[in-house]
């Protein structure tokens, strides 16, 4: 309201020193006219001919440009002020034409400018909002590839531990497998002879003791009594050479499913291994390949960057918008036509009184 304010106060009194300014030059040109006439009798018909309309059209494009502020329009003034020979509403009337037509043209100008900086500041900020996206998506795809490549990194780093144990895990068992195996066969060897020799004692005595028993008619019970010992002693050699069996093969079976089952866990995690790797390769070089495509991408949109800044120092870092410029221009123009018309009237008139 302040500004408001300041600004109508300023106007009115730019206007009432036009108005007083005015005021004095029409009282000068009336004591000049009279001077005229009284000097120079009936001549002085065709100087107020001439001269008042032309006055009216320059005081009112004067006015003009002090209400627009247009530099352009008070030196049009000034020249219409210039023109004093030959036809002089011819004269004026075409400064305020060329003047127009001038207007006009830079109207269409400023059109057509508007129209061009419209369309590219469209495009190129489409443009700019494309590629920004384009590279948030690459950005997102590129760390999603590296941060799936590191985390199967460690799955494979993993699984070539768990491969590490188990071979020396394998390793272990055989080596206590071939222990066992040797330790079996051993003792097998050595309880087998045994029980052999036990029974082919018992044969021997068995045979003997019986012979005896015909010749004599009667059976010793010291005899008897080492028979049944060596039965006692092959019985415990039979039962501990099947025991020793019977472990030997729970063992070797045993052995045998846990070198199975490592088999498979070893070819599974050996897949893995494989598989991982090739996913790893893969996403490191898809992500390699779309860092250098987001290269492009930003190198494009730096280019469309500068191109927008020089847009905006043309089209938008101005003082006066398009919508300022056209509305004065056309106020500009209308003003012209009206005195062109001004111009048309008072000569009607001057041509009338002739």
């Amino acid at each position: 309201m302040s500004d408001l304010h300041n600004e109508c106060m300023t106007k009115a009194e730019e206007y009432e020193a036009a108005t007083k300014s005015r005021g004095e030059e029409l009282a000068a040109l009336a004591k000049a006219k009279e001077i005229i006439i009284e000097a120079t009798g009936g001549a002085s018909s065709f100087l107020q001919v001439e001269s008042s309309p032309k006055m009216q059209a320059i005081h009112f494009v004067r006015d003009l440009a002090r209400r627009t502020n247009a530099p352009a329009l008070a030196q049009l003034a000034s020249r219409m002020a210039n023109v004093r020979s030959g036809d002089v509403f011819a004269k004026v009337k075409g400064l305020i034409g060329d003047m127009i037509e001038k207007l006009e043209q830079e109207a269409a100008d400023d059109a057509t400018e508007k129209a061009y900086c419209d369309k590219e500041l469209a495009e190129t900020n489409a443009k700019k909002e494309e590629q920004e996206t384009t590279i948030k998506k690459l950005s997102t795809k590129i760390d999603q590839a590296a941060a799936r490549s590191a985390k199967l990194q460690e799955e494979i780093a993993t699984l070539g531990k768990e491969l590490s144990d188990l071979a020396a895990s394998q390793a272990t068992m055989d080596k206590m497998r071939n222990e066992e195996k040797s330790t079996f066969t051993a003792n097998e060897a050595e309880t087998s002879k045994g029980l052999d020799g036990i029974k082919l004692a018992l044969k021997t005595l068995r045979d003997y003791y019986a012979k005896a028993d015909k010749a004599h008619g009667s059976s010793d019970s010291a005899a008897g009594g080492i028979v049944s010992l060596l039965e006692v002693c092959e019985s415990d050699f039979t039962k501990a050479l099947a025991e020793m069996r019977a472990t030997e093969e729970a063992s070797a079976a045993d052995y045998g499913k846990q070198t199975k089952e490592n088999a498979i866990a070893k070819q599974t995690k050996e897949q893995d291994v494989k598989y991982k790797t090739k996913e790893s390769v893969g996403l490191d070089k898809s992500a390699s390949e779309m860092t250098s495509d987001r290269s492009g991408v930003q190198d494009e949109l730096n280019a469309v960057l500068e191109y927008l800044d020089k847009l905006k120092d043309r089209c938008v870092a101005k003082a006066e918008s398009y919508g300022d410029k056209k509305a004065a221009r056309e106020a500009e123009i209308a003003g012209l036509n009206e005195a062109l018309q001004i111009l048309e009237i008072g000569r009607a008139s001057c041509r009338e009184r002739v």
